[in-house]
């Protein structure tokens, strides 16, 4: 595996056109799998949170979704041994948004309505996704 780090695992892909275009993704070591084993986020409920964020402010959106504190992270996922990590973002002015609490969502942390698919509305909450 040329360019991985040693002892990472990497997932690539490339495209035979004239330039190449390598994609890789870090996934933990198989000795740190054993203790922090990947689950797969649980919905926290079927319809985005509408919150409102201040400027600078730093975030972290639950990725895992056994938060107690939807849509914000409170360590569950550590509790728990997910292998799943908060997303921390931040934001350059004041305002309201919707967060994703399905999980689902292809542009995290906001909504993107993957929440009203028929996969996410079928689904029982705190069932994984």
């Amino acid at each position: 595996m040329a360019g991985a780090v040693a002892g990472l695992r990497s997932v690539g892909s490339r495209t035979a056109s004239a330039g190449l275009k390598w994609s890789q993704t870090r996934v933990f070591s198989s000795w740190l799998d054993k203790w922090l084993p990947r689950k797969k986020p649980l919905i926290a409920q079927k319809k985005p949170i509408k919150v409102d964020l201040k400027a600078g402010k730093t975030y972290k959106w639950c990725v895992c979704g056994r938060s107690k504190n939807q849509p914000y992270c409170d360590g569950s996922h550590l509790f728990q041994r997910t292998g799943l990590f908060p997303l921390r973002f931040k934001v350059e002015e004041n305002r309201s948004v919707l967060l994703c609490a399905c999980k689902a969502t292809l542009k995290p942390p906001y909504c993107d309505g993957t929440h009203k698919t028929d996969r996410i509305q079928n689904a029982e909450e705190g069932s994984p996704l």
